[in-house]
């Protein structure tokens, strides 16, 4: 493998996460967050502007890293991660750079936890490696039919002012999109490495919507555990998604937060994380 510079980059004190390198492939260096020891989970993002698995997981990581080694990468063509040359984007290509992670971690078997598109990875990732998948958890399961909001999301506007709107569809207390947090996350997508690519990243989501969806007759097939997660008033993906897959996947089950958008992991970090942790004790990670 070459050797490829690590970027002068540290993740915003905000966070409060540590960064992490490891080379992947020819050229590609994955970003990521690691904290905590036992039963590995690997975190999987959503997709919009300025997201990172440090702005996606930070009130989730620490808590959870309690029970279990966590692990939250960037995805390619998002955060930090130092994409190859040449590389596409994808539903395919962002499971295999998971994959692709896991081997240079030398993880052979790992719990899933992804929100919006990093859930539809997450179901993905199962119906292509299920033998390296132990369980999954997925809020707001992406992969659905285009909603107003996930128009809007497919137009991201590069700006402080574009990225409050953002965030602010994904909450139903807007007094959670603080001026502060609105500010890293501008920073992090202003940065060369997200802003470049945007509209690359995002033309691959929405084309996989139409071209790739999750197969739902394949997903009939899942034999591990499932925990679905969802907010009634999500708006970007509608919580009947979550019921679609619960009457699909053998072994589903679910959560839904009241009074909760499309970020459930932030809005009710919380109730999230015991909701969690309660759910992979009964599948015996402790």
């Amino acid at each position: 493998m070459s050797t490829v510079q690590i970027p002068n980059y540290t993740t915003d004190p905000f966070f409060g996460l540590e960064d992490k390198w490891i080379e992947t492939a020819e050229g590609e260096l994955t970003h990521y967050h690691e904290l905590g020891e036992g039963t590995p989970i690997l975190f999987l993002h959503g997709s919009g502007t300025g997201v990172s698995a440090a702005a996606n997981w930070w009130l989730n990581l620490p808590q959870i890293a309690e029970q279990a080694r966590c692990i939250a990468i960037d995805s390619i063509g998002y955060g930090q991660t130092v994409v190859a040359e040449g590389t596409a984007y994808g539903i395919r290509a962002w499971v295999d750079h998971a994959v692709r992670t896991l081997d240079a971690l030398g993880i052979e078997k790992t719990w899933l936890v992804g929100n919006s598109l990093g859930g539809w990875l997450a179901f993905q990732m199962v119906l292509d490696y299920p033998e390296r998948v132990l369980g999954i958890v997925s809020m707001g399961t992406g992969g659905a039919k285009q909603t107003a909001a996930l128009k809007a999301h497919a137009n991201p506007v590069l700006t402080e002012e574009g990225i409050k709107n953002t965030l602010s569809m994904f909450v139903v207390d807007k007094s959670l999109i603080t001026d502060e947090l609105v500010k890293v996350r501008y920073e992090a997508a202003k940065n060369d490495y997200a802003s470049d690519r945007l509209m690359d990243v995002v033309g691959a989501r929405d084309r996989d919507r139409f071209e790739f969806p999750l197969d739902f007759e394949k997903m009939k097939g899942i034999q591990v555990p499932v925990l679905l997660i969802h907010g009634v008033q999500d708006v970007v993906i509608p919580v009947s998604r979550s019921w679609d897959i619960l009457n699909t996947v053998p072994f589903a089950d679910a959560h839904i937060f009241s009074q909760c958008g499309h970020w459930s992991q932030v809005e009710k970090a919380g109730e999230f994380n015991t909701v969690i942790k309660d759910y992979l004790s009964a599948c015996g990670v402790e």
